[in-house]
């Protein structure tokens, strides 16, 4: 059974269990879209049009992408609109043939820290578990969460809150450490050693 919370403006969460794709980060950037400005110089691109950008298993959609580049090299990617106004990102998480899903109006990923933030709409899913607010920061390597509400749109409406949906740990992962560390310790004796000789 879910578990089912409602938190007004900020809810942190952390999970240890796995983490994101560690190859991503060396991997090259891959660019699709309907038209592609570049700018060479000030190390900036422009992608607009049914944008696909593609780094490892990380995929992202767009209607309009502005990538920056720093000294090291590293991208940082701005990425505006989309299907029903909404960018949406895809990445593999490492260690398991599962995915961590975001979308938002706006998305901001970091290449280098691998850190995501979703503006407006915002919503992350990773693995079972699943977070929705007005601003998600991301960061896909811990696997750690940080969700506003943002401001309440309706002044005569209910407050503005955050959703998030957190799946129980495993019955059979818990049971196996409970009976590992109720275990008791069995002292046996050692068949090699003779015993002591009596002294008058």
């Amino acid at each position: 059974m879910s578990l089912r919370i409602a938190i007004p403006l900020v809810l942190v969460l952390t999970s240890h269990s796995v983490f994101a794709e560690r190859a991503d980060r060396d991997k090259p950037m891959q660019l699709e879209a309907n038209r592609i400005s570049i700018d060479d110089a000030k190390k900036v691109q422009i992608l607009e049009g049914d944008v696909v950008v593609i780094k490892g298993t990380m995929v992202l959609r767009a209607d309009r992408v502005v990538i920056t580049e720093d000294q090291y090299g590293f991208q940082i990617g701005t990425a505006f609109g989309g299907k029903d106004g909404l960018a949406r990102i895809r990445q593999k998480r490492e260690g398991k043939d599962e995915y961590t899903d975001g979308e938002g109006e706006r998305i901001v990923y970091n290449t280098n820290t691998e850190v995501a933030e979703f503006f407006h709409r915002a919503w992350v899913k990773s693995g079972e578990d699943q977070v929705r607010g007005d601003y998600i920061w991301y960061d896909a390597i811990s696997e750690k969460y940080l969700v506003t509400a943002g401001k309440k749109r309706d002044p005569k409406g209910p407050p503005a809150r955050v959703h998030a949906v957190i799946q129980p740990k495993s019955k059979s992962a818990e049971a196996d450490k409970s009976a590992a560390s109720s275990t008791p310790l069995e002292l046996k004796g050692s068949g090699g050693l003779a015993a002591p000789v009596k002294r008058n």
